[in-house]
């Protein structure tokens, strides 16, 4: 009979017998611990909540540099005895293939991505890493996306971009009122804070055309931050955004524009180069 776990050295690696699938090695083990110490350390932090991806990535880097200068000496003696590293880094990410739906989107994951309206009905290659997705066709890469994650209920996660909807919304803008991923569509607060107030103020038809039509000015005039200072200055002020007024302000200046001369040659000149070509 295999000794027990209790029984056996608690400094050599042990394996796990299939028996007991429920017993972790000594291997394992150290994920266990190195899980526990974050937990206790966002205990002590007293928020889970960070700023962004690097700053939980700077915090887990100081919990794994306290435990490993505790080992500070073995970790040397073994450093010693390493051979060099391979030439070529091994591959960190996943490679799947998925397909652009109708809808300028593809769900990977339980996450819900879109990708311009150009590559509806291509099959892409995804490079899944831990915080993005390189999307390819064949060997050319067109865009990286961040990953999202699903969530903790099971629902699906949302990866928007309001430049590649756009145009499906234009048709049907009444969409904008029952889209799951609304929330994740506005570019930033001042627009999810005006079509709040276009609801309020307005019948559901208006407002919808109204927001619809406010994104895609910011999309085509290329003015997303300038145009949700001045919503912001409307909501502050109380009163709806003027349309005609914006439209007006983002239109394009003609004198802005080129002034293209085009000379066309006498037709003539082709006789030349046909009797050029006969000789």
């Amino acid at each position: 009979m295999p000794a027990l776990w209790h029984d056996a050295d608690p400094q050599q690696p042990r394996h796990r017998p299939r028996e007991w699938a429920h017993e972790n090695g000594g291997i394992e083990s150290t994920h266990g611990h190195l899980k526990a110490a974050v937990r206790d350390a966002l205990l002590l932090r007293g928020s889970r909540d960070f700023d962004d991806l690097a700053a939980y990535r700077r915090f887990i880097d100081e919990i794994v540099a306290a435990k490993n200068r505790r080992n500070a000496a073995r970790i040397d003696a073994e450093r010693a005895t390493l051979q060099p590293l391979p030439d070529r880094r091994t591959s960190d990410y996943e490679e799947v293939i998925v397909t652009v739906t109708s809808t300028s989107s593809f769900t990977l994951r339980k996450v819900f991505y879109t990708v311009p309206s150009r590559l509806i009905g291509h099959r892409l290659r995804v490079r899944l890493y831990d915080d993005r997705l390189d999307l390819f066709i064949g060997g050319t890469h067109l865009m990286t996306l961040p990953r999202g994650r699903s969530r903790g209920n099971g629902a699906h996660g949302h990866v928007v971009d309001y430049h590649h909807v756009i145009h499906s919304l234009r048709r049907k803008p009444m969409a904008l009122m029952k889209l799951v991923y609304r929330d994740q569509l506005f570019p930033r607060e001042a627009y999810a804070r005006t079509f709040e107030r276009l609801i309020e103020a307005l019948p559901e038809r208006a407002a919808c055309r109204m927001m619809v039509e406010l994104l895609a000015m910011a999309h085509e005039r290329a003015c997303e931050a300038e145009l949700a200072d001045l919503l912001g200055a409307d909501l502050a002020a109380g009163r709806l955004p003027d349309i005609a007024a914006l439209r007006e302000r983002f239109a394009p200046n003609p004198a802005a524009l080129p002034d293209v001369v085009v000379q066309l040659a006498p037709l003539s000149t082709y006789d030349v180069l046909l009797m050029g070509e006969a000789a």
